[in-house]
């Protein structure tokens, strides 16, 4: 099956919680490509992000209860999906599914993705792959990033290193390229604290600063930015990975004043810090000099972030993964459908020099249809 493109939608629900992306992708293992024939971005009504954000404080019974609604929501966005770009379910050999993370420890080396995949294996007839990070997590890895498999997968012929950035809430990178063993690891907040303040400050009618507008309008304060990288996570050694919330309400309630300071401020500040910790990440864990820095995820639409990371990297060109063909939205969840192809056709797809895991393995579970195996 490897001689043929596989045909995968990959499912991607992030920690930023905003919505479901749907990539329809053609993955092609002998020449290691990725076409990205359709891919949207299907939005979630507030209630239901509130509860996913909220997930940490919901009792076990509501916690159920979601994992069985984001399942259910799941499969109305497929069919939906699957109408807008007519694609028939002939024309699908599986469904990847990343699940919707409500928890992630990297010190206690464990994790939880809801989201029952039964509800599209079951009802469309076609088989799911889900639940990637466990493998990895039980053979001593962090579980996390798994984004870099793709990147490698992508660019790791090119000649000069290449580092990839993903901004989505929790920015991550990897860098790779011939020669180069492939690494990669969280290295701070994407858009989580400048969602959370926004979310905040507007009581949850705004849930985005949209094109950086907002941040673009503030001043910056450089005493709090100090404070704020002397985090212990900035010195830790990769690998390593985050939580949502390790960067998250908490913080922006306990370093601001939403009475005393404005708002323009708050987001600008909280700006130049996610900028200033891809800064800090490169200068002390990445090996070499880089020729690109490319940008992929919902950050790559903040214009002000994505100047603010031009700035503080002036010797780097940086640049929109969209100049190679991939949507900046649609990257993620073309990597499950990746890694879900990778799972179908026993492919290892971790990588031990990113994750900390002992060994490649062949990640995710099976929800199988009626429909026959590869």
């Amino acid at each position: 099956m490897k001689n043929e493109p596989i045909r995968a939608i990959g499912l991607m629900s992030g920690t930023s919680a905003d919505g479901l992306t749907a990539a329809y992708c053609l993955i092609d293992f002998d020449k290691r490509k990725i076409d990205v024939k359709a891919f949207k971005n299907y939005e979630y009504d507030l209630k239901l992000q509130k509860r996913i954000i909220e997930a940490r404080s919901l009792s076990l019974k509501e916690i159920v209860k979601l994992h069985y609604d984001l399942g259910k929501t799941w499969l109305d966005m497929i069919i939906k999906f699957l109408k807008e770009f007519n694609i028939r379910k002939s024309e699908i050999d599986l469904v990847s599914s990343h699940g919707q993370t409500v928890y992630h420890s990297s010190p206690d080396k464990i994790t939880f993705q809801i989201g029952e995949p039964e509800f599209i294996s079951r009802n469309l007839n076609i088989p799911v792959a889900y639940d990637f990070r466990v493998g990895d997590i039980i053979l001593g890895g962090e579980g996390a990033p798994l984004i870099p498999f793709m990147d490698e997968f992508l660019f790791g012929e090119e000649k000069k290193p290449v580092c990839l950035l993903n901004i989505g809430g929790i920015s991550n990178i990897s860098v790779v390229g011939k020669g180069v063993k492939t690494y990669g690891f969280d290295i701070g907040p994407g858009n989580t604290l400048m969602d959370w303040a926004i979310g905040l400050y507007t009581g949850g009618k705004k849930t985005y600063d949209k094109n950086g507008n907002i941040a673009s309008k503030g001043k910056i304060n450089f005493k709090k930015i100090d404070y704020f990288i002397k985090n212990k996570f900035f010195c830790q050694k990769p690998p390593k990975s985050l939580d949502r919330e390790e960067f998250g309400k908490e913080f922006v309630l306990k370093n601001f004043d939403f009475k005393k300071e404005k708002i323009e401020d708050i987001i600008a500040t909280l700006n130049f810090f996610t900028a200033k910790s891809v800064e800090i990440s490169l200068k002390k864990f990445v090996k070499g000099k880089i020729s690109k820095l490319i940008i992929s995820g919902g950050g790559v639409f903040n214009k002000t972030l994505f100047s603010n990371i031009s700035f503080l990297l002036k010797d780097i060109s940086v640049e929109s993964i969209e100049l190679y063909g991939i949507h900046p939205l649609s990257k993620e969840a073309a990597g499950f459908a990746l890694l879900g192809a990778a799972r179908f056709l026993g492919v290892k797809s971790n990588i031990p020099s990113v994750t900390g895991s002992k060994k490649s393995v062949v990640l995710g579970k099976i929800s199988l249809s009626d429909k026959t195996l590869f």
